[in-house]
Formats: C-alpha cells, structure tokens, sequence
C-alpha cells in the first residue's frame, strides 16, 4: 500500500515541475512543492460547503450581514480556488438591513448556506434571521441566479437530491429534523417531517447530508463538551441512524483560544487566552467530498480568534464504514501540512481575491464587500475617477456608519495601508481606516471648527488621540498580528515616514458580529447632516509571510532540534520530497517504528526515516512520522524520544514543538 502510495506521489511530482510558481503577495495554502498547509484560506470563511460537478469543485459559505453575499468559488484540486461571483447581490428586509433607525443586522443576515447542483441547475439554500429559507438557483455558477423564499425557515439547513428524484431537508440544532421537499422546493410535504435525534445524541447542529454508497450520512458539528465533528448513518433516509460523537476531534494545529468576549458594551469584559483548553480553535462544521481520482477529503471551520472562522482541508480515513478526518493511525487528528489532491493536471497557485486596491477599475473588486446594504448614490468610483468617493451621512458612530466598505483581514500578519485626501470633509465630518469588530477601533481625519486633526478611536478603552495635522492628504496603517492578536495605529504625512498613535489594541473573537476583524473604509458625519466627501486613493495590504512555513526548510543543512535531551546532535535534513525530509547523523537516520519508539538506523532512508516537516501556526517546527502518522516529541518528564503524539498541544507542555538552529 505504501509502495503504491509513493509512486502515485512521484506521478504527481513529475508534472509538478513544469510550473514554476511566482513568490505569491497574498496567502496561499499550495507550498508548490506538491503539499498545502492549513488554513486554505487565512481568512474569514465560515459554514464551509462544497460540491463536485465532474472535475470542478465549488465552494460557498457564511457572508452574514457583508453585501453582496454568498461567493461562489471554484476550484480543481481544492487547494487553489478562484473567485466566480456572488450569489446574493444584495439583502434588503427592512431599515436594519441597512443601518437605518437605530438599527442593525451585526451577526445576522445570510449564514449557513448549503451548496447542491442537479439537473444542470446550481442551488445554494440559506438561512436568513426571521425569514424562511432562502434559495438561489443559477445555470452558470458565475450567475445570474434566481431568488426565491421558502414557507418555512429551516435552521442550519443541508439539502440531499436523491437518486429517486426527491429532495430532503436535514435541519435544526441539537434534535436535527428532516423531512422532503416539495418539488418546487418552497416547503416541505405535509406530514413528512420527523426528529432524528435528541439532544443527549450529540449531534449538535450544522449538518451536511450525503448518500455515499447507498447509505444516508450526516456530519454535523457539537459544541457541548467541546468542538467536535461527529456522523450518523442509516440505510433509509428516514432512518434509525447511529452516531459517531466524533470524527474530528481536538483539531486546532496547536493555535490557543485567543480572547474572548463576555458582552457587548463598555465596560467590556475579555476572558484572557487558555492554553489549557484543547478544543477552544478546533476543527467543526463541515463535510466531506470526493474526487474524480476517488480520493475523499473533508472540509470544515474552526474559530481561529480574532482573524475569524478559517477554512480547512483534511484527508478522509474510511474505517469501519466511518469518513474519519485524518490519517491511519491517527484518526480525528489530521495534518497541517499534506500532500495535495490529486488531479489530472497541475494547477498553478491561484488565489480567489486581489486585495490591495488603486480604485482603478470602474468596479469593485470581489474582495470588498458592504457593512449591511449601502446607499447607492452617495459613493462613487468615476466622480473622481482613480478615487473611492464616499460621502459622509449622518451617523453617531463608526458602528451605525453607512456606506462603510470592508474586506477581510487576512492572517497571519497583515498591514493595511490607507491614502486618504480628507480635502472635500465638510464640518464633523470623519473619514479613515478602522478594524471593525467589537470593540472596534478607527483612526480617520476629523474636521472640528474648520481644522483637521487625526483621532484615534478605541472602543475598548472608549478614549479618544487627537492630533492637530496641517495637510488634507494622510497614510493611515493598522500593523496586525493575528497570532498576538494586537494591533498598533501608524499614520504618514508624506507615505514614508509613519509614526505610531495611541497604544496597542486588542483583536477579540466575539459572537456579536458572528465574524473576524474587518479592514473598513469609512466615512461619516456626527453633526445629525450630510457632510462631505472622503477620496480613498488606494489601500495596500502587506503581508509579511503568505506562505505555510514562516522558515523554509533546511534541506542539505544541519540543524540542532532546540535543547532537549535525546536530540541534542547535529542532524543534516534530507530532502525526502513533498516537503518531507530525513534526519541522518552521520551514517544513520532517526528511524520510527510501528510503535511509534525511535531511534538511530543505519538504513537507505525510506518511510520510517521521513517526516512531513511542517510549522504549528506560530512558526514552530513539528515532524510527523509517515510511519506512524503522529508527531515526534521529546517527554517532557523522562527525556525519551518517540513519534506518538496525535499532534501539538496548545499549551506547548507535550514536548511536540521544536525550535530548529543551524549549526555554523
């Protein structure tokens, strides 16, 4: 079995070369060496759904209340995706909907959509707080879809057309429903609905609904207890079904739960990072797919702090009829870093959105989206062509602000960079760049008594910086590190020179906007009046590592595997491909046996010699053994060496996590 594995990598490896991949600006999960690393997309992509039409894979997921919504992505091998359209131009159910009457939609709007394609014919069906279910439908993926309401609102909903030519709904949260739809797919048929399950079962919420081979599977995902991924199965789409409480569990690459909050206003309340907790970033609510070569692979979320709910890719183990994510011997655990799906042909890196933007183009690019439904007239791309135009209307805050234009931070590390000419703001007119979140924080140009000042804004500690500035044309830069999850406020009077205001901010996951941190453009007016308007001439995303090794891999170097004991020799790396590598000392290799005990062999270096070398996402090293598929550490009681860990601790106390040194 692994003979044939090896020569299906090497297939894979030859047609691998004749690409020569460009240094990409943005994150990119393909490492071009044949592998990809976890997160595919560092950021915001939650409720993840996929499906195959022939050899295209599409992809949808969570927008909540960003407009337009629901993008639809494709992509061939799963790891390198492009951006098609979106789906939801836009939502518009009352004045909350678009910031108007004190109200809002934060956290609400369009979520959990569920991505099915029969008869030539794409659907997406999602929820929409306090409407029925919403539908789109589309011939062509890129659009124009067709929207529709269902009768009903069905929770978390996933939609199976079966081969029969009916169609079911599985929904709900923690019990879990199904019932048929009608055919025009507005409700479901009277009397056909059942509960599945109870809410001691364990299956949670968030369900996905296939037939694979016959049989009816739900993965779904649970919260109680801990984030986990766990399956039912039946052979009648009614049932009974039995339940697996976890096919993914503990999965979070080592990532500590960051900050959390406990409420929604000043004073707010933060519950400090918990190495302890094992469970806090965890892979959840997802699915699984196939491939055209019959490899299946999982997709899910994980809330990976303040940056948002990251998407990943996991290789499916099927054991005793189960989808399990992750490798033999190491089943609800699955690599960070792996060998990619294969394809019929390479794919070259690609990536869904271009985030840096001279507002060039006449129309915006995919990557921007609206906080809640904007107002149309009062922001222009061509009234100032080159410029982002946006008027200030009235707003009491950057919270209730209309017409504020967003995107995703991106992770690990990222620095957005603002030219703002403030020269057309009228009296209480402010307009900059801010991390919308909860708390949030801005740093604009305000206009007070016909004088400019810039004014740093930190919702956390409700203060305000204000500094006097002679000049209409400003840099503002927010320097984020969504591993620390601190940011710090620079600004430029010339675009060189930059000087920092205020203190270092705090990035907090929270549930109150139901996403990560945004990079926002706005303008606005405290006055109760139409103000005037701000000119954005361009923002510049720096991304300082976009690749899944913060530190390439030392191939034909030796190295010391930090201090511990056992290891304390100079090991030359050997480059095994597929970002694998050998570690020899002399003549001999550091072996690993079935058992997962380690030690030195004098051997020609083969699959009990290679470990996939990969980085937890703080930039440590870990080594996965290929014979044991779990992760070489050093016991932190006893000093002894084996390859046995299921994968690193968030806590760091398993002995997994390596500083590797070069010897000089």
């Amino acid at each position: 079995m692994k003979n044939a594995i090896y020569a299906a990598l090497l297939l894979a490896a030859l047609s691998l070369t004749a690409h020569a991949q460009p240094a990409p600006r943005t994150w990119t999960p393909d490492n071009g060496n044949g592998t990809f690393t976890n997160p595919i997309f560092y950021d915001e992509f939650s409720d993840p759904d996929i499906i195959r039409v022939n050899d295209w894979f599409y992809l949808t997921g969570t927008t909540m209340h960003a407009m337009p919504g629901l993008p639809v992505l494709r992509s061939r091998d799963l790891v390198n995706w492009e951006f098609l359209g979106y789906a939801a131009d836009r939502l518009d159910f009352g004045p909350a909907y678009r910031l108007e009457d004190g109200k809002n939609i934060y956290g609400q709007g369009i979520w959990a959509p569920s991505l099915r394609y029969r008869n030539g014919v794409f659907y997406i069906f999602s929820n929409v707080n306090g409407r029925g279910t919403q539908v789109y439908s589309a011939i062509n993926p890129r659009g124009p879809w067709t929207h529709w309401e269902m009768k009903r609102s069905l929770h978390d909903l996933s939609v199976l057309f079966d081969d029969d030519g009916k169609a079911y709904a599985v929904w709900g949260h923690q019990d879990l429903h199904i019932a048929q739809l009608t055919d025009d797919l507005l409700d479901i048929v009277p009397d056909s609905e059942q509960v599945l399950f109870s809410k001691t079962d364990g299956m949670g919420e968030g369900a996905h609904l296939y037939k694979i081979g016959g049989r009816y599977y739900i993965l779904s995902s649970n919260y109680a207890g801990g984030f986990r991924m766990p399956a039912a199965r039946a052979n009648r789409v009614f049932g009974p079904y039995e339940v697996n409480q976890a096919i993914s569990k503990d999965e979070g690459f080592g990532m500590v739960g960051g900050y959390r909050l406990k409420n929604k206003q000043y004073p707010f309340e933060v519950t400090p990072p918990n190495p302890a907790a094992r469970d806090t970033t965890a892979l959840h609510q997802g699915g699984i797919v196939v491939t055209e070569a019959g490899e299946w692979w999982g997709f899910s979320m994980m809330d990976y702090n303040s940056v948002g709910r990251l998407f990943s890719l996991a290789p499916v183990t099927w054991q005793d009829g189960w989808p399990y994510f992750g490798l033999p011997g190491n089943l609800g655990r699955n690599p960070r870093t792996w060998v990619k799906p294969r394809v019929a042909e390479p794919q070259q890196v690609k990536t869904p959105f271009t985030r840096s933007d001279d507002f060039a183009d006449a129309t915006l690019k995919p990557i921007w989206q609206w906080n809640h439904a904007p107002v149309d007239d009062k922001w222009s791309l061509t009234e100032r062509p080159g410029f982002l135009r946006l008027h200030a209307l009235p707003a009491p805050s950057f919270w209730e602000a209309r017409n504020t234009l967003t995107q995703r931070a991106i992770g690990p590390q990222s620095s957005p960079t603002v030219a703002l000419d403030a020269a057309r703001l009228l009296e209480n007119d402010v307009a900059g760049l801010g991390l919308l979140n909860l708390p949030y924080a801005t740093l604009g140009v305000e206009k007070k008594e016909g004088k400019l000042s810039l004014v740093l804004f930190d919702q956390a500690r409700n203060q305000s910086i204000r500094v006097a500035i002679n000049a209409s044309k400003v840099w503002l830069r927010a320097d984020c590190d969504f591993l620390t999850e601190k940011a710090r406020f620079s600004y430029s009077l010339d675009g060189e020179n930059y000087r920092p205001i205020g203190d270092e901010f705090t990035m907090i996951f929270q549930l109150t906007t139901f996403q990560g941190v945004r990079y926002a453009l706005f303008a606005y007016n405290t006055g109760n009046q139409n103000g005037g308007m701000a000119d954005f001439a361009s923002i510049d995303i720096a991304q300082p590592n976009p690749r899944g090794l913060m530190r390439p891999i030392p191939y034909g170097q030796q190295i010391r595997l930090g201090s511990s004991a056992g290891l304390q020799t100079p090991l030359t790396v050997v480059d095994m491909g597929y970002g694998r590598a050998a570690l020899q000392s002399g003549p001999s290799y550091v072996t690993v046996a079935t058992d997962g005990s380690v030690s030195f062999q004098q051997v020609r270096p083969g699959v009990a010699q290679s470990f996939q070398w990969m980085e937890t996402p703080t930039g440590e090293l870990v080594l996965m053994s290929l014979a044991t598929n779990r992760y070489l550490r050093i016991d932190p009681q006893n000093g002894a060496v084996k390859a046995d860990s299921p994968g690193p601790a968030p806590d760091g106390k398993d002995g997994v996590r390596f500083i590797w040194t070069l010897v000089k």
